[in-house]
């Protein structure tokens, strides 16, 4: 769960830092539900996912 993606650009941004982590293939982020879907290829740490989603601004609230 992200807070703060309130619009289309927002989600661009935050799509655009997780998927060019290393071990990130694919990021679905939509602001309508305030949530990301990340497809990785190799392991990558939550902390890792949440740093390059608040170096945009946004803050996660939940990782499932």
């Amino acid at each position: 769960k992200i807070k703060d993606i309130k619009r289309k650009h927002s989600e661009m941004h935050a799509k655009k830092a997780l998927e060019a982590l290393d071990g990130v293939t694919k990021a679905e982020v939509s602001h309508k539900t305030g949530t990301a879907v990340v497809t990785l290829e190799k392991s990558v740490s939550d902390d890792v996912l949440m740093q390059a989603v608040a170096d945009q601004g946004y803050k996660v609230t939940d990782i499932q």
